[in-house]
């Protein structure tokens, strides 16, 4: 039976990171986009176990990694996930969007 991201240890965390980024790199060298996809996805929860959840605020602004043009309103944490709404800042309403989770490794 596999463990659970949360029940590693940050050695074990890191030691998984680089695991994975050599099979994404693989995968990406092979062609293979759904694996490279999944790998990339098993790193960003790894690293955001390696977060401090309590350092991300209901209410703050953040930036999201990978897509510059919009920003991240928490409404809320759970764990790990920050809830919330993806807005553009040169639109003026905030919560045209659906609420989402995002992985606390993906805020900026």
């Amino acid at each position: 039976m596999e463990r659970r991201y949360s029940q590693y240890t940050t050695e074990e965390l890191r030691s998984e990171i680089a695991e994975l980024t050599e099979k994404a790199q693989k995968a990406e060298q092979l062609g293979m986009v759904n694996e490279f996809a999944v790998h990339e996805r098993k790193i960003i929860m790894a690293k955001s176990y390696m977060l401090d959840p309590t350092d991300f605020k209901a209410g703050e602004i953040y930036g999201i990694d990978g897509d510059p043009e919009h920003k991240f309103y928490i409404e809320y944490m759970n764990g790990i996930f920050a809830w919330g709404y993806r807005f553009n800042p040169k639109e003026e309403e905030r919560k045209s969007g659906e609420e989402e989770a995002l992985p606390i490794a993906l805020l900026e």
